[in-house]
């Protein structure tokens, strides 16, 4: 069942000079706040793994576990909101896909760590295009997971 409620999204879209993409936005709309949000997550996310690791001298692996946390709480509040609007029905339903959500988010965090120990601990690579690419393969992997087992729409 399709969720027919208008968001700040879709009024964007009737903005003068925005309302010829509206029928591109409305078939893709799920996949485009999925990367909108994604992209502020992975900015948040490199912005806070700089500081954490130039600003305040952190290793790479504690930075990143640091960084990960305040990111997944973004994430979980964008994707149940915007990205998949999965309303629940009670508290139990909440906790469900909150708990749901960061079990999926652990799972990627562990290949996310062991590309960051693999890459800059032992092959020494550049810190941050090895966390970009890390980011990437997370941003993939955390769609499916979302939308296929914590946010799955029922029939």
């Amino acid at each position: 069942m399709e969720n027919t409620r208008e968001d700040i999204f879709d009024r964007m879209m009737g903005l003068p000079g925005l309302q010829i993409l509206k029928p591109w936005y409305s078939k893709h709309k799920e996949v485009l706040l999925y990367l909108f949000f994604g992209g502020l997550a992975v900015f948040l996310n490199l912005a806070l793994f700089v500081l954490f690791t130039k600003r305040f001298g952190w290793g790479a692996l504690f930075a990143n576990v640091v960084d990960w946390v305040i990111c997944v709480l973004f994430q979980f509040i964008t994707n149940k909101t915007w990205v998949f609007d999965a309303e629940t029905d009670s508290a139990k339903g909440f906790w469900a896909q909150l708990a749901g959500f960061f079990s999926g988010r652990l799972l990627t965090l562990g290949v996310e760590e062991l590309m960051l120990f693999v890459f800059i601990d032992r092959l020494h690579w550049n810190s941050l295009l090895v966390k970009l690419i890390a980011q990437i393969v997370v941003i993939v992997s955390n769609y499916v997971i979302s939308k296929f087992f914590v946010f799955k729409k029922k029939d």
